[in-house]
Order: C-alpha cells, then structure tokens, then sequence
C-alpha cells in the first residue's frame, strides 16, 4: 500500500512508485519536431540519444534503430492526426529496480507529442528580454552536454525568470561564463564574428547548434567560432540569439539596458527554412 496525495492506495495502482525516471532521473530524451510526417533532423537526434544512453551506461535495445525510431514517432503523430506539424518527446529510462544502483541496464521508452501551430521557423516574439540566473552554476562535464531528465537548474531558473517578467535566462557554468539559455543554446554576434560557446564549457550539445553554426558559414564576411562568452561581452555585442530544434531561432532584443539588432538571427532563419524546404 502507498499514501498518494492523502490517499491510501494500492501500490500498483501508481506506475511511479518504482519508475527509475521518477526517482532519480535516471532517463534520458530528445525532443524533436515534424513537419509533413517527417523527422527534422533525425540523424543528428538519433545519434545524440545513442551517445546519450552509451554515456549513462544504458543497454540499447538491438532493435532501437533510426528507422525504428522514426517509425515510432510518426506513426504515434499519424494516429493523432498531427503529423503535419507537430512536436515529439521519446524520453529512455532505465528500468524498475535498485536504489542508486540500479537491477538492470535495461530500458523503456515513452514518447509523446503534441500540435504545433506553424510549420515553418519565424520569430514568435518581437520583444525579447533576458538576464543572467546566477542562483545555480553548470558543471562543465560530459553529463551537462546531454539530455537527461536532471532539469531542477532549469525549472528554477524558468520560475526566476516568470518572477522577474523575463522572457528566458542565460545560464552560467562553475567558471561564471555564459553557457546557454533555459531551453537553447546561446549565439552572441560582435564585429563579424558570429560567437557560441565550445560544448566543454558544459552546454548542450544541441541539434539546431549544429545546424545554426553549418548555416552560418554561408554568411557572406561572418565568422564562425566556438569560444567562451563571458558576462562582459554581452554588453558589447551586436546581436543575441537562441536556438533549439522546436523554435529555430529566437533573437534576444533586451540585456538589462542594452538592445540589440536582429540582422543575423533574420539571415539564419531564411537559410533555416531553405534547408528544410519550408517557404
């Protein structure tokens, strides 16, 4: 028997009593988006959850697949009938069993998904304010640079932002350089150098930041460098931005009194939809 929410119930009538995922965020995910019943970017998602699963000693399953993979995803957004545009969660964790220690390298898998509203990558917002959240600090560690359900740093900094009125925060790593945004990783432009952090300094290895820095090389005079931000550059660039694989690109207007151009951020979008043959 267990007390849920003052209830004495069944232990088996509620699956998280023993979900690993639950417990101890032992899973790992990839969020992914659809566009005309197919995966953007699906080998660069694949991959990064194989190398994920490998890093947290989780056993693959033989047939977890790209194409089962993909399979899954688009047939669970078919029967939604959203599979034009949509959003999809596959979170892997490790299965029931164990404390710290878990019984089994073995795994499940949950995915979901959900409607979006447009099928192509546009700016949502023309007004985009940000600050830095410097409650908590990312370890600059292999773990930082993968997906895990580990996201407290995240959520904290998501409920410090909504307080404040800002529309996201930049993130800081155990050396007080910036390393990212609450859900994005974080391209600072100055003079003719288009700026990201390298993922050692413990951000994540994001799929669109892969995409973003190929695209950004097609920029006529831009150059294209992965090295450290720190807080003091932001008040000295040109443009900020933040990318992920649902929003695209999103340009930062507002660093506390600074204000930026979003002349870039607008370049890479158009190169952005080409590459995905969305008009």
């Amino acid at each position: 028997m267990i007390n849920f929410n003052g209830n004495i119930a069944l232990q088996d009538s509620n699956v998280l009593t023993q979900n690993r995922a639950f417990l101890y965020g032992d899973a790992v995910f990839e969020t992914v988006k659809i566009v005309n019943s197919k995966v953007l970017f699906l080998e660069d998602h694949y991959f990064r959850l194989m190398a994920s699963m490998r890093v947290v000693r989780m056993e693959i399953p033989m047939n977890f697949t790209m194409e089962y993979f993909e399979e899954q995803i688009i047939s669970l957004v078919t029967r939604n009938n959203i599979a034009n545009s949509s959003r999809a969660r596959i979170t892997v964790y490790r299965n029931d069993g164990g404390y710290y220690l878990p019984l089994t390298n073995e795994v499940s898998y949950l995915i979901h998904a959900s409607v979006i509203d447009e099928v192509s990558y546009s700016v949502e917002k023309q007004v985009y304010e940000v600050d830095l959240f410097k409650d908590f600090y990312i370890t600059k560690q292999l773990l930082s640079s993968i997906k895990t359900t580990n996201r407290l740093l995240n959520t904290t900094a998501s409920i410090y932002a909504h307080e404040n009125g800002l529309d996201n925060c930049l993130l800081l790593n155990d050396a007080k350089n910036v390393v990212e945004a609450i859900q994005g990783n974080i391209f600072m432009v100055l003079g003719n150098k288009l700026i990201t952090p390298p993922v050692s300094e413990g951000c994540l290895n994001g799929v669109m930041r892969k995409q973003i820095l190929a695209l950004a090389k097609k920029i006529e005079g831009l150059e294209v460098v992965e090295e450290i931000i720190s807080p003091f550059d932001l008040q000295k660039a040109n443009e900020l931005f933040i990318t992920n694989v649902i929003k695209g690109v999103q340009p930062i207007t507002k660093y506390r009194k600074k204000e930026f151009v979003i002349t870039v951020a607008q370049q890479l979008l158009q190169l952005l939809n080409k590459s995905i043959q969305v008009n």
